[in-house]
């Protein structure tokens, strides 16, 4: 290609564009480097003709346009750091949900049949181990107190019975074979009524209550139902007048303990092998942005499901607050045991790209400012690890990297 006819097809071109946005200093600079690149190359051409053309380092300057030059205020609001090692633990971030304990979860049963009278709590109710839940008219407290009664009768009269063989036996009136029998007949009789007074405490009835119903010569067939621990009432199947019995579903009363939660994880297979028994969890709730719930995983199962590939792990979370509600979705993060040394930045210094690359901008004077793609590692405690792209000492922008992307961008 002669001089003229390069001129014609690539200089006065390259002229035109420069003319036109001439009021931009930067463009200007970069359309007169083009046209001496330009130049240069033509001149290596004429040179060498015939030879494969090679692109020279001024060129190759030229297409390195990923930088943003900035006034004083705009630079001012930028955060500048230097790049530093920092120490970094390996780390797990996936998902879970919220469920009760079921260890502590109670399915309250009426311990004998019968029909419920009353009820005393409702879904949602705190209650306490030993507060009453709901009563019971039950025919078998009924024969129990009966059987009570009894025995209390028969010890009465077997008491008094040995209490005038005794003074009998003082005046030789009877022998001592009668006596040592009316003996025998008051131990049968206590005997038989502390067995009575065991079975009426069997329903829930307290030594006063017992008494009472000795003294009163009086059924009470009332089955007082309490809460066997302190909790909150989660379901509740009862109604006066159904009949209930022992282990016949759904509960009629199920009492949890809120404060002590689970978290329910469906592992993959691959994440499995990083999860032990012990590790601590830091779990965040989407729905409570604000909270922090610190865990502990209690078991990983040995089993993987054949349908999901997924394995079950089980990690312990204390709700002191009691906010968390069972089926709520979760994150977690797994700290690991691995320390490992590298550069490190801030998260905000790191932008993606559109195309996904990562870059870091990287200024010498706080006023220029180039945009360097790196390699990711880990990430602890909001700094990222740096694994090619950066050097130690080098400054970067934390805060308001996103600012010079979207110039870079503007002015492209």
């Amino acid at each position: 290609m002669n001089l003229s006819k390069f001129q014609h097809v690539l200089i006065r071109p390259i002229m035109k564009i420069v003319l036109k946005i001439k009021g931009n200093k930067k463009y200007l600079l970069t359309g007169g480097l083009l046209i001496l690149a330009a130049t240069v190359g033509l001149v290596s051409c004429k040179k060498d003709e015939g030879k494969t053309a090679v692109e020279s380092p001024l060129a190759k300057a030229v297409a390195n346009y990923n930088f943003v030059d900035l006034n004083e205020k705009q630079a001012s609001g930028l955060r500048v750091k230097s790049v530093e090692r920092s120490s970094f633990a390996s780390q797990l971030a996936a998902y879970g949900s919220i469920d009760f304990n079921e260890n502590s979860a109670v399915q309250v049963f009426t311990p004998y049949q019968g029909k419920i009278i009353q009820t005393f709590a409702d879904v949602g109710d705190f209650v306490s181990k030993g507060q009453p839940l709901y009563t019971v008219d039950s025919s078998d407290l009924a024969q129990a107190e009966a059987s009570l009664l009894s025995a209390k009768g028969v010890f009465d009269q077997s008491s008094a019975t040995l209490n005038r063989a005794k003074d009998l036996y003082q005046m030789r009136s009877i022998s001592l074979k009668e006596l040592e029998q009316n003996t025998a007949d008051q131990n049968a009789a206590e005997a038989s009524l502390k067995a009575a007074r065991e079975g009426v405490r069997l329903f829930g009835k307290t030594t006063v209550e017992i008494q009472k119903i000795e003294n009163d010569r009086k059924l009470d067939a009332v089955l007082v139902v309490p809460s066997p621990i302190n909790g909150q009432v989660v379901t509740r199947s009862a109604q006066p007048g159904l009949l209930v019995q022992p282990g016949n579903s759904p509960a009629p009363y199920v009492v949890a303990d809120v404060v002590n939660k689970w978290l329910i994880i469906n592992a993959s297979e691959e994440d499995s092998t990083k999860l032990h028994t012990g590790q601590e969890l830091d779990v965040k709730v989407p729905v409570l942005p604000d909270e922090s719930f610190k865990g502990r995983i209690k078991i990983v199962s040995s089993i993987v499901d054949p349908t999901t590939r997924t394995v079950l792990v089980r990690a312990d979370i204390s709700d002191p607050k009691r906010i968390l509600r069972s089926g709520m979705y979760a994150t977690y993060l797994v700290k690991g045991d691995k320390v490992v040394k590298g550069l490190g930045v801030p998260e905000d210094a790191v932008v993606r790209e559109g195309d996904g690359t990562m870059t870091v901008w990287v200024t010498e004077d706080g006023r220029h400012w180039v945009s360097r793609a790196v390699t990711l590692g880990l990430k602890t405690n909001g700094l990222v690890q740096i694994t090619s792209g950066l050097e130690e000492g080098e400054k970067i922008a934390t805060t308001g990297a996103i600012f010079l992307s979207n110039m870079l961008f503007k002015n492209k």
